[in-house]
């Protein structure tokens, strides 16, 4: 591994001892800077004949990228050109996607990094990130030896097994670690070379994969029971002896496997799961802005969720924790919200078999007396019983917001809000295009994959994407800033209320129910200082910090994708 220390001279600017020299300097992504390298440093680091005569500032180059980039015609050869141009320069690659946040996002992340990890191993070029098989147990820790960076403070990691709503992709959904680290970076300013994206590759059951000749991961079955959990033990111990200093998001894990390893290890390294966290944490501050357009106190509103999944379950609880903060309790609590998963309505009837999903069964007698018993799978008697303010999606089945759907909806509640969450696009329950007309432009919605906004009436609606990005990489920065022990749900709870209050009503009254993504560091750093302060405030936090003194470290934290100035070790 290596180390990379910046240092501020005292001219103010940042500076670097380089341990490489020519070709391979130009060949080290952290380290290039291409045409951009001085005279001096071409001198000093065994640069010189090896580029054009012409020094290059960040700028011109960032033209020139983004003019390559822009040029492809498809999503997937522009996520190609922009992994190329990470694999080369990573400096430049963060510039460009900070400069250029709202175009790239959906380019590095939902909606195409679904189709990048489908076909990872066809459009593979260079390997990022570590790869843990079986075959590495007994040795897991020289394994994470092998980081390109020894001051590793972040670590995304993921089975593979439950990628966006694609299902196992095997070897490829190393594409989700690589792209929410990446927007760790953008959004918070985490120094690319404090992150770890990790695939377990423990097998794959897709049976298309394990045929195609060109796939690149562990051709086995998927590991599981005993020999699994013996897996991740040693790996999550590995990582405590080796990154003591760092935080684990769990990603992309199935559903019983996600609840269970957040449990038993979320006390034992600082550890999250931004599916079931994470997804809850953007959906709460997208209501919590909507229920300022609506002009309804959040208890007051009533929510039914469609799929009991890993996002599904997670909503229902920072839901049911904010209303109780709120002061909601008893029946009052239960009946606020309604959870539906394959079998329909969650009812208590001693057939609910999944532990996460019982705490959101509803009583017998109360379900039979809206009468609702043999009409459990019917949404819109549900919805006719209950009359929800909130309908939210996170099935993976589209079409689940149907027409009927949406006018019940809309019948019982003035400015109904409509969250079809589930991604990548074409899975999405609803499409915006429709839910607006047929709520006749009263429905507030959000949606989990980017949509255009949506002309109705002599108005244009914006629709908010309830993306992810908006909440772990401010939630990440704060908790390494205050060298949090736990990561809670209060930190979540805190940071979906401080994202909702950036939330203008210029915003709310062109029905965003988020800031646009462009504002992505001014959230994060937002959502990192309240993060912070619930840190300091429930005394998990390691390093000692006056209140005032919060804004500053988080500031302090936050790189910004510049050149240093280069010296040579």
């Amino acid at each position: 591994m290596e180390a990379y220390r910046l240092t501020r001279a005292i001219d103010g600017r940042w500076r670097v001892k380089v341990p490489v020299r020519g070709h391979a300097l130009l060949s080290h992504s952290m380290f290039n800077k291409g045409t951009a390298f001085t005279l001096e440093e071409r001198a000093a680091l065994g640069l010189e004949g090896l580029l054009p005569r012409e020094v290059n500032p960040i700028e011109v180059q960032l033209e020139r990228v983004y003019q390559n980039i822009t040029r492809k015609p498809e999503p997937l050869e522009r996520y190609v050109g922009l992994a190329a141009l990470h694999d080369r320069n990573e400096v430049l690659f963060y510039r460009l996607l900070l400069e250029h946040t709202e175009e790239m996002l959906p380019i590095v992340y939902t909606p195409t990094v679904g189709l990048a990890c489908q076909r990872y191993s066809h459009i593979f070029r260079r390997a990022r990130g570590l790869w843990i098989t079986p075959e590495d147990k007994g040795r897991i820790e020289q394994v994470l030896g092998n980081a390109p960076f020894d001051d590793v403070r972040l670590i995304v990691v993921t089975d593979n097994e439950r990628i966006l709503g694609l299902g196992d992709q095997g070897a490829g959904g190393m594409g989700i670690p690589v792209g929410k680290l990446a927007l760790y970076t953008v959004a918070a300013g985490i120094h690319p070379t404090q992150t770890l994206p990790i695939s377990l590759d423990v097998g794959t059951d897709n049976q298309a994969l394990l045929d195609d000749p060109l796939y690149l991961g562990w051709r086995r079955r998927r590991l599981r029971g005993r020999e699994y959990d013996a897996f991740v033990e040693e790996f999550v111990q590995a990582v405590q002896r080796r990154f003591p200093r760092a935080l684990l998001q769990w990603e992309d894990f199935k559903k019983a496997n996600a609840f269970r390893l957040l449990d038993r290890y979320r006390t034992t390294l600082p550890s999250f799961n931004d599916d079931i966290q994470g997804t809850a944490g953007v959906t709460l501050a997208a209501f919590y802005a909507g229920a300022r357009a609506t002009g309804i106190r959040p208890q007051e509103h009533r929510f039914v969720i469609l799929g009991a999944g890993a996002a599904g379950i997670g909503i229902a609880w920072q839901l049911r924790a904010a209303l109780a903060r709120d002061g909601l309790s008893g029946e009052a609590l239960t009946r606020a919200i309604i959870l539906t998963d394959s079998k329909g309505l969650l009812v208590d009837d001693g057939k609910v078999d999944e532990e996460h999903k019982k705490p959101f069964a509803w009583p017998v007698p109360m379900v039979e007396a809206l009468g609702l018993m043999n009409r459990r799978e019917d949404l819109v008697a549900i919805i006719e019983a209950v009359k929800p303010t909130v309908l939210i999606g996170t099935t993976g089945t589209p079409g689940m917001f149907d027409e009927r759907v949406v006018r019940t909806m809309a019948q019982h509640a003035a400015r109904p809000m409509i969250f079809p969450l589930s991604n990548p696009t074409d899975l999405a329950e609803g499409k915006p295009a429709e839910i607006i007309p047929w709520s006749e432009g009263r429905a507030l919605v959000a949606t989990g994959s980017p949509f255009a906004p949506v002309p109705h009436d002599g108005r244009t609606h914006v629709v908010s994407q309830a993306n992810n990005a908006y909440v772990f990489p401010g939630l990440g920065l704060g908790v390494l800033v205050a060298q949090a022990r736990e990561v809670t749900d209060a930190m979540f709870t805190v940071a979906a209320k401080a994202l909702a209050e950036l939330v203008t009503p210029d915003d709310l009254a062109r029905g965003a129910l988020l800031p646009p993504v462009d504002a992505l560091r001014r959230v994060s750093r937002a959502v990192a200082i309240a993060v912070v302060q619930e840190a300091l405030s429930a005394g998990l936090a390691r390093r000692p910090l006056e209140a005032e003194d919060v804004a500053a470290a988080v500031d302090d934290a936050m790189w910004y994708p510049d050149y240093p100035v280069y010296e040579p070790a």
